[in-house]
């Protein structure tokens, strides 16, 4: 089981409380959460820590979870910078990032930010590219079952009827969008992030669920072609969740990285 401390960042803007769950012991692996919150990562942790020498912290952001979220603490550029000042305060060292979703767009900034700290990079269906052509579906406009349906290559497994959700359930959800939208704004994108990704100057493996109809496989041969040394793997058999539909296949890619950085 994993133990969880809240750990105290300073930042620019002031201190930060980070909630921060721990588990397993070895290389250290940064886990980032996407939109679904914590839970979304908290089964591929475990898998992680159990089956690889693998010491996991998934960090919740701040104000997903019931978490506070300080004022001025509202980009990812933001989340990206705390992450790093975290690195520090925890004093760890060659460690491997690895971002799903809006973590992945963190991760991204993360490895710009270029702190010798990170040893390597995984983008897991990462959102944070503009394209005219290939947009990040707009979350905002959607219900659930229709997330859902774009989310997964099987949706029906992971299928949720928010109405039978307790009232404390659907409150936490509210603040997840909340704090979703004060992070990534309606588009989900940085229309200046594909043309900075050539300055990344350490180890990054694109992974995508072929099957992912909120931000589509495009995005990962764009970030894999703009990023030098990247390369990209596809799950036939996942959408924008690997973690969750194909956890055993993310882990062997995870931890390609993590062995050879």
């Amino acid at each position: 089981m994993p133990t969880t401390t809240t750990v105290t960042v300073p930042t620019a803007a002031g201190p930060v409380p980070v909630t921060l769950a721990e588990q397993g012991s070895g290389r250290p692996v940064l886990l980032l959460h996407g939109g679904a919150g914590p839970q979304s990562v908290a089964g591929f942790a475990e898998l992680l820590a159990g089956t690889r020498p693998a010491r996991v912290l998934t960090p919740t952001h701040p104000g997903f979870s019931g978490t506070p979220r300080p004022v001025g603490l509202d980009s990812i550029a933001d989340l990206a910078a705390l992450y790093v000042a975290l690195l520090g305060e925890l004093d760890l060292t060659g460690i491997t990032v690895v971002g799903n979703s809006i973590g992945g767009w963190t991760a991204a900034e993360m490895a710009l930010l270029a702190d010798p700290r990170v040893g390597g990079v995984v983008l897991v269906d990462a959102v944070g590219l503009a394209s005219d052509t290939d947009p990040v579906v707009d979350f905002f406009s959607l219900t659930m079952d229709q997330v859902t349906d774009l989310s997964y290559a099987d949706p029906d497994r992971f299928r949720l009827d928010v109405d039978t959700l307790p009232a404390a359930a659907r409150e936490a959800m509210a603040g997840n969008r909340a704090a979703l939208l004060a992070y990534g704004g309606t588009t989900m994108a940085d229309p200046t992030l594909l043309d900075r990704l050539p300055a990344v100057d350490r180890p990054v493996l694109v992974v995508w669920g072929a099957a992912d109809r909120v931000v589509g496989p495009s995005h990962g041969e764009a970030y894999a072609r703009a990023i030098p040394g990247a390369r990209l793997e596809v799950i036939g058999d996942a959408g924008h969740l690997p973690q969750l539909e194909t956890p055993d296949r993310l882990a062997g890619l995870v931890w390609s990285v993590v062995e050879g950085s």
